[in-house]
């Protein structure tokens, strides 16, 4: 039987006009269906949950129409939305949270670090089995996990300017007191047990602030990941699903067999993820199997090279292989965001990151690029939709 997978995605609400982050996710939601859309910790985002899907060609006919009906949402309203780790042009800090005593107890407890959450991702969730699966799962899959961040990086501004890094949202979220890599237990008693620690010792106040890379879920009978960054275009947040899901797989295949889940050495992890943050695809990433860099499209094509079989089972080799050698061809979300930023300036960029969330492969240049005497675009007239290997 195939196994299920499901999408939460965050967005940024935008201002047209000036590219700004704006509190106004209560008054979008007002325009969409809660069922799939509700709110995260800080005004400015809005969250959309997929349902559960068996094919990756599914997956992204969901997550293209939730885009579209969120776009037509805030477009009524003069905004946009935004799916990246940061806002380029994000401020400081944020104004109240959203109206819910949980996040109003987070704010209060974590000061500057819940402030400076101005961030979104995407998680992907994969069905297990059961808690104890999910837990040696979580182990076996860890390592590869960086691989998994390099794909989806799409956060190098950050207050209006570069941070240097592919993905600054990993540096801010890791802040967090329990974000991160994840250590291995020996079974979900030994995790729960630790998660409950954590509460009585006052570190979080429930099992939901658990923000690890990977985790069972606290709700659902799944393994989710958590280290991406949200990603511009619906194509790679199915790339990095069809890899996550093959790896699970995979692992819980070994984990079946009576092989050991990993080695039980997760202390070089921490400066992997740091690794896959500062470069993206652009640079160099820590090979799982050696511990040593190496460029980048060498990891992710081994990384192809392992999950073959599963993806075959799946059905989903032919997909991930061409979303995979799409996204080396075009560089990771955060370059193109460079790419966009070094020919014009940020706000041309946050035009390019409107568009591309849209579903648009090429856009023109909105008219406020023109009035700020930016040249005409070049390109072609937009379109939308997702490359040949996946359906539309």
């Amino acid at each position: 039987m195939t196994t299920r997978i499901g999408v939460e995605e965050e967005f940024h609400g935008l201002e047209v006009e000036s590219g700004l982050l704006v509190p106004r996710a209560e008054a979008v939601l007002r325009r969409l269906p809660r069922r799939t859309f509700t709110t995260e910790l800080h005004r400015s985002t809005v969250e959309s949950n997929s349902a559960v899907h068996a094919s990756l060609n599914d997956l992204y006919a969901d997550l293209a129409r939730a885009r579209r009906r969120l776009d037509v949402a805030a477009s009524s309203l003069g905004l946009a939305a935004v799916a990246a780790g940061t806002a380029p042009l994000a401020p400081c800090v944020s104004g109240p949270p959203t109206a819910d005593a949980r996040y109003r107890h987070m704010v209060e407890e974590y000061r500057r670090v819940a402030d400076e959450q101005l961030i979104c991702g995407a998680q992907i969730h994969v069905d297990v089995p059961d808690r104890d699966t999910a837990v040696g799962v979580m182990c076996a899959v860890s390592p590869w996990l960086p691989v998994l961040l390099a794909l989806s990086a799409s956060s190098p501004f950050w207050q209006g300017s570069d941070t240097g890094y592919a993905s600054w949202r990993t540096l801010l979220w890791q802040r967090w007191p329990t974000a991160g890599p994840v250590g291995c237990f020996p079974g979900a008693a030994d995790y729960d047990a630790a998660v409950r620690d954590l509460v009585r010792a006052g570190i979080i106040s429930d099992p939901g602030m658990i923000y690890y890379d990977v985790r069972p879920s606290a709700h659902l009978p799944t393994l989710e990941l958590r280290i991406c960054d949200a990603c511009p275009r619906a194509e790679t947040v199915v790339l990095v699903a069809g890899l996550f899901r093959a790896l699970v797989t995979e692992a819980g295949e070994r984990l079946t067999a009576g092989a050991a889940g990993c080695d039980g050495r997760h202390e070089w992890l921490r400066g992997a993820s740091w690794r896959a943050a500062r470069s993206g695809l652009e640079g160099t990433l820590v090979d799982p199997g050696t511990h040593r860099e190496a460029p980048a499209a060498d990891v992710v094509l081994k990384l192809l090279g392992r999950l073959r079989p599963a993806l075959e089972a799946h059905g989903d080799w032919g997909t991930v292989r061409d979303l995979t050698a799409g996204a080396l061809a075009d560089g990771s979300a955060a370059e193109r965001m460079r790419r966009r930023a070094r020919e014009e300036d940020l706000l041309a960029c946050t035009d390019m990151l409107i568009a591309e969330t849209r579903g648009e492969r090429r856009h023109r240049r909105p008219p406020l690029a023109a009035r700020r005497n930016i040249p005409p675009s070049v390109a072609g007239a937009a379109g939308s939709g997702a490359p040949g290997a996946l359906g539309s």
